[in-house]
């Protein structure tokens, strides 16, 4: 374990392999960027969100100049911009995307300081999230991608790249922060842990954040973690330990931790006046200003005075002329906030592989429907099998999927075929899972992680829904595709914890495609469709189905695929629409045997072929929508709400749902069966509404 110890108060000359030239001026130009918006932009509202980097500026700065590799990633918080500074990002985009203007980072989409950078020459700035510890488990993905280019695919450039991540001590309470650092240890992943310690996190102590209030400390025993820890302000101390810290992790391929104590010298934000703060920890703070502390350092050992005020000049005269650049931007045309939710066409400047060169392989809507008929599982594993086999970017991935093959046997055999490096079993933590996934998607991979069961998904919401929005609110810098397997549903019995559906909860999260296959031939062309498209799509597998005789159709052969958004007519008729999906449309067709009915199974949830619905609820007057999940707030209200809208003069009958009621699902067989739609409930509804 290596844990270094505080310099001692002998001169140090400068490190010359440093370029303190460089340092100076991106330290003042942080600085001015600060104070810019603090004396003017903020007050006159043309800043709205405004965290002030003073005193974590000079740090970032030196860890920031040691990421040279093409393939290095740093994905940082909202106090990051002076990293962004040192990667290469304009100080114009930095000013015009904290004004909100079009271009820089979002076009206006996000905050000004969620920096994303893609960087295609030099080491690149991960999308950044608003929330605290979201950055750390992406960016363990991004560590695990470099390490599978490396070792899986040998790929020798990425040999001594690695991946850093940024967050303040605050950060290290988040459940992010704990699953990356079991993953990079226990993986032994090229990731840097980059603590700014300020001690506080707003207005609560450290000592709220860890025990003690030293992670570093704290961390001491933990394996395969080395361990870098001092003062953050001493500008020979912070450039000895960032470059040591570095260096172990591109010799060793293995995780450090640096952790470098800093002040806080303004509030967390503009707004916070720091009252929490007593006078004496006030000037206490600003006695370690790094700024002064850096020119004591320098000046005159290996700069002159003179040479100080020219390179602080520089930089105010830069920060004036992206200002000025800046506010000449215009704000972003109001009717393109629509655009890049999904792929348009367009590609994404960085992540996925098709952005990394993949191209698609030839395909057709065309089933083969040769062979036996199989069922859903084995359907879901044969397809999984071929693409693994003919790309090399598919790396797939969870709890208990490797020698297991999945709780439910759709991944068995493939990690003996494939081995561990594309196939593998994970940490028990979904936000780990999925976290990691997106940052293996950024680094051009095609990662397909399984969650057990739906209700399982819930650690992981705030990454999901961070990797839908990554495309529209980098406005098509970034894209994060990968493809989330996840089973759920009854199946013989129900319960509160395996049993979940839910779905409509991902259709709610922009930039997610929503697979829901009822039988084995749309399972391949649609799990296909999604292992070959350029968005993040949630593949739902129903338990139920997973091994149903009626679910059971031939192989419909290895180039099948199914376009999202295109329903499939099960049973055609003139006297009532029913629109289903999942396990209940089996039950649907079985209550309509004798009934002139359309039968309508969506099949994806999003998008979903409202044109279909429309035009058969047009012709038969009467809709009855089907499904499992909770009646209120059910996808089903949707589709109630479209029909009711679009089709009110066509109607013979009210718009009707049959749903579970609002409960969990019930164990108990008898009272499953009284909860999820029956065939024969179905059947009398229809008739209701025949009758009606």
């Amino acid at each position: 374990m290596a844990q270094a110890q505080l310099s001692s108060s002998l001169p140090v000359l400068p490190a010359p392999e440093i370029d303190w030239r460089r340092v100076v001026y991106l330290l003042h130009l942080s600085r001015t960027l600060d104070s810019l918006e603090e004396t003017q932009l903020v007050p006159s509202k043309e800043v709205l969100y405004q965290f002030s980097a003073r005193g974590h500026d000079m740090a970032q700065i030196l860890l920031g100049l040691q990421l040279s590799d093409r393939h290095d990633a740093a994905c940082g918080y909202y106090r990051s911009r002076p990293l962004l500074l040192t990667l290469g990002v304009d100080p114009a985009d930095a000013l015009g995307s904290a004004m909100g203007r079009s271009g820089g980072y979002s076009d206006g989409r996000d905050i000004g300081v969620v920096f994303n950078y893609p960087n295609p020459t030099g080491a690149s700035a991960l999308p950044m999230c608003g929330g605290v510890g979201t950055q750390y488990t992406p960016t363990a993905g991004w560590a695990q991608a470099i390490r599978y280019y490396s070792e899986t695919l040998h790929r020798p450039e990425y040999e001594r790249s690695i991946a850093v991540v940024l967050g303040g001590d605050g950060s290290v309470a988040s459940n992010g922060f704990w699953a990356a650092l079991t993953i990079a240890t226990t993986e032994g992943l090229p990731m840097l842990f980059y603590v700014e310690d300020n001690g506080y996190g707003i207005s609560v102590p450290s000592t709220f954040q860890t025990p003690g209030g030293d992670i570093a400390a704290n961390l001491s025993s933990w394996q395969g973690l080395a361990i870098f820890s001092g003062d953050g302000t001493d500008p020979a101390e912070a450039a000895r330990l960032s470059h040591q810290a570095i260096a172990h992790v591109r010799e060793t391929r293995t995780p450090a931790m640096l952790h470098l104590t800093v002040p806080r010298l303004q509030g967390h934000s503009f707004q916070d006046t720091q009252t929490y703060k007593s006078e004496e920890i006030v000037a206490a703070e600003w006695r370690r200003d790094p700024l002064p502390r850096l020119k004591e350092y320098l000046v005159p050992a290996i700069m002159s005075e003179e040479e100080w005020k020219t390179v602080s000049a520089d930089a105010e005269n830069a920060v004036e002329a992206a200002l000025e650049v800046a506010e000449a931007r215009p704000s972003t045309k109001p009717e393109t906030v629509m655009r890049n939710v999904f792929y348009e066409g367009e590609m994404q400047a960085m992540g996925g592989q098709h952005r990394a060169g993949y191209r698609v392989p030839p395909s057709t809507d065309r089933p083969a429907n040769k062979g036996q008929r199989i069922n859903m599982v084995t359907a879901i594993r044969r397809t999984l099998e071929h693409e693994l086999t003919i790309n090399e970017r598919v790396v797939l991935f969870g709890e208990d999927i490797g020698t297991k093959g999945g709780v439910h046997a759709a991944t068995l055999g493939l990690q003996e075929k494939f081995g561990t490096g594309r196939v593998f079993d994970t940490s028990l933590s979904e936000e780990g899972i999925i976290g990691r996934a997106v940052g293996m998607a950024l680094a051009g991979l095609l990662p397909v992680p399984e969650i057990q069961f739906r209700k399982y998904a819930e650690p992981a919401t705030e990454q999901i829904n961070d990797c839908g929005t990554i495309r529209w609110r980098t406005n098509n810098r970034f894209a994060a595709p990968m493809v989330v397997r996840m089973p759920g549903g009854f199946f013989k019995c129900g319960d509160p914890w395996h049993s979940q559906t839910n779905e409509v909860a991902f259709v709610h999260q922009p930039g997610w495609k929503v697979a829901v296959p009822s039988n084995a031939r749309d399972a391949v062309g649609l799990l296909r469709a999604a292992l070959r498209g350029n968005d993040p799509v949630i593949f739902f597998e129903h338990r139920e189905m997973l091994d149903h005789s009626w679910a059971r159709r031939p192989y419909p052969g290895d180039d099948f695929v199914l376009p999202f958004g295109k329903a499939d007519f099960v049973r055609s008729g003139k006297d009532i629409t029913i629109v289903t999906w999942g396990a209940m449309v089996n039950r649907c067709q079985e209550a309509t045997e004798g009934i002139s009915a359309d039968v309508i199974d969506l099949r994806t949830l999003m998008p979903w072929d409202c044109q279909s619905v429309l035009d058969s609820v047009r012709r038969t007057g009467r809709c009855l929508i089907v499904h499992e999940d909770l009646s209120t707030g059910g996808f089903g209200a949707e589709i109630a709400a479209v029909v009711a809208d679009e089709t009110f003069m066509d109607l013979d009958a009210p718009v009707s749902r049959l749903t579970m009621p609002d409960i969990p699902s019930p164990h108990n067989l008898e009272l499953l069966e009284w909860a999820v739609p029956s065939v024969a409930r179905i059947r009398e509804r229809i008739t209701e509404l025949l009758e009606f």
